[in-house]
């Protein structure tokens, strides 16, 4: 590495950040009863005070093994050059994710990956910042070749070349800017699943689904898989809240083997599902498949625990799924991401993101307003999650007004926590933790 002339990347912070969620059971479901919505907090900066933040999501222990990770990325970037850097940004990807020790902890999945992820999202919070625009426009105003140049095609090919990716990005660009335009003035549609965590009593439940009608809600999640009954019967009950013009779905969380997948669904479909999320494990491409053919018209939905791009690839090329669930912070940040939204506008499936976590919201909401701005240019079948968790520890809270996220307007990718949330919820020594669970 050559002696950069203008600024470079100084060490990174990185803090181990817990919000006791379990304490309420928020977030709860049949695969995690008692999750601590935490983030293993990355702060990128450079040599003249430019900073962005980035994060792993996890749900409380473990968070640990994430911020080593982290520590593990750190010494690829620490002192390169910034402009060099911002200016081949599908360079910093590979450059991260191809290195060859850090490679053969995955290859492309695991812990690593995703503080990798990390990593590569606080670049891009930094440059979008240094820029003065949000992601999501930062991205949407780049050209077709710009975007492909973010892109990894190896493993991809046999679906998704760079030609068919400048293909979609050029038929994507006409109606950008009214796209835009539309974006800014009506926002983009959001469902909910605050109403539907498995440890919340009927009464909670009844509550909220109340409360998330009346803000403008037209679709809801409920969390499944516990005991079939119970789900049959809780199912039953937020239909008939609902009543049949709302969607439902259901979350899976994985728990069920293929054939319980199947029978649980047929024992559910009378309620008007619109998809089953997680039904089986998300290494399962045959087993989704399976799934996805027995209970149409009902939709597979699955990707919060996807690996990596070539995976998200096996599961769309196949009929796997009929609902792409991006996460901001499970695949290796904005770069794979892009892949990922070009794979599912290639194979001709809506992406509909995961956001159940700190944090998640903020920062997924940007990607699906690029999606529709640049990639798929339709809201068609697409919602972002939504989760009332946690906003106010952020610098720029997600904003969702009847039933649709606002478009955030002001720089940056949006994982940028409070200074003050972060002395609090520190783990753990923050106040929040001093006393104990």
């Amino acid at each position: 590495m050559t002696t950069p002339a203008g600024p470079v990347f100084t060490p990174f912070e990185v803090l181990d950040v817990r919000f006791p969620t379990s304490r309420d059971l928020d977030g709860s479901d049949a695969m995690n009863p008692d999750p601590d919505y935490s983030a293993a907090y990355v702060v990128v900066r450079t040599s003249e005070g430019e900073s962005g933040a980035g994060f792993v999501f996890t749900i409380g222990r473990g968070n640990e093994v994430a911020v080593s990770a982290i520590r593990a990325v750190e010494e690829l970037v620490v002192g390169r050059d910034v402009e060099e850097t911002l200016a081949d940004l599908g360079g910093l990807w590979r450059r991260l994710v191809h290195d060859s020790q850090l490679r053969w902890l995955g290859p492309e999945k695991g812990v690593v990956h995703m503080a990798i992820g990390a990593v590569v999202n606080a670049v891009w919070d930094l440059y979008a910042k240094r820029e003065g625009k949000p992601l999501w426009l930062l991205l949407a105003e780049m050209t077709p070749e710009q975007l492909v140049a973010l892109v990894d095609f190896r493993h991809l090919t046999d679906v998704l070349d760079e030609a068919r990716a400048l293909e979609l990005l050029r038929a994507g660009a006409v109606g950008k800017q009214q796209r835009i335009e539309r974006l800014l003035d009506e926002g983009y549609p959001a469902y909910t699943t605050s109403a539907g965590w498995l440890g919340y009593p009927d009464d909670k439940v009844e509550r909220l689904v109340a409360e998330a009608l009346a803000g403008g809600f037209t679709h809801l999640k409920l969390k499944v898989g516990a005991d079939p009954e119970d789900d049959v019967r809780r199912v039953k009950m937020v239909r008939e809240l609902v009543g049949p013009d709302v969607r439902l779905s259901v979350d899976a969380n994985q728990v069920w083997d293929v054939p319980d997948a199947i029978a649980a669904i047929e024992r559910l479909a009378p309620f008007d599902l619109t998809w089953v999320e997680e039904p089986t494990s998300p290494d399962d491409i045959l087993g989704h498949r399976a799934v996805a053919e027995a209970i149409r018209p009902v939709l597979v939905a699955t990707g919060e625990h996807v690996a990596n791009r070539v995976v998200f690839k096996q599961l769309l090329a196949a009929g796997a799924v009929g609902v792409c669930q991006i996460d901001a912070c499970r695949v290796a940040g904005v770069n794979e991401n892009v892949a990922i939204l070009l794979l599912a506008a290639a194979t001709g499936v809506p992406v509909c993101p995961h956001a159940g976590g700190v944090g998640l919201c903020e920062v997924v909401q940007h990607l699906s307003m690029f999606d529709f701005v640049a990639v798929s240019g339709s809201t068609e079948g697409r919602w972002i999650e939504y989760v009332d968790h946690l906003h106010e520890h952020f610098v720029v809270p997600a904003r969702v007004e009847g039933g649709r996220y606002l478009a955030p307007r002001r720089p940056g990718a949006g994982a940028e926590i409070l200074p003050e949330a972060l002395a609090t919820y520190l783990y753990p020594d923050g106040p929040a933790w001093a006393a104990g669970r």
